[in-house]
């Protein structure tokens, strides 16, 4: 159970990284906002993992902090995700011209 809990936690680090290292960075704020649900998905499956490793009383104590430290980093990277989107957003609109 524990290997194959590793397994999945470093492919998908594998994976994450190629799909992310593949985005320009011209585009990686524009397409900030559509990845927050690929990241929200990538810390719930995360969150699963941590349980199915306290759940079956195989967490040790590498995989526990990798665990966790998975769920760290899926957090900020949506919450910051967020943030760059709306500080994105906030370029584009229409600013009120003040009173003369």
């Amino acid at each position: 159970m524990t290997l194959h809990l590793l397994t999945v936690l470093v492919l998908a680090i594998f994976v994450g990284f190629e799909v992310i290292s593949k985005v320009p960075t011209t585009l990686h704020t524009p397409l900030m906002s559509a990845t927050n649900a690929i990241h929200g998905v990538v810390l719930v499956g995360a969150i699963i993992t941590v349980a199915a490793l306290f759940g079956a009383h195989a967490h040790t104590p590498v995989m526990t902090v990798l665990a966790i430290t998975a769920v760290t980093f899926g957090a900020i990277n949506v919450f910051g995700g967020f943030a760059v989107t709306e500080r994105m957003l906030q370029m584009f609109r229409r600013r009120e011209n003040p009173s003369k």
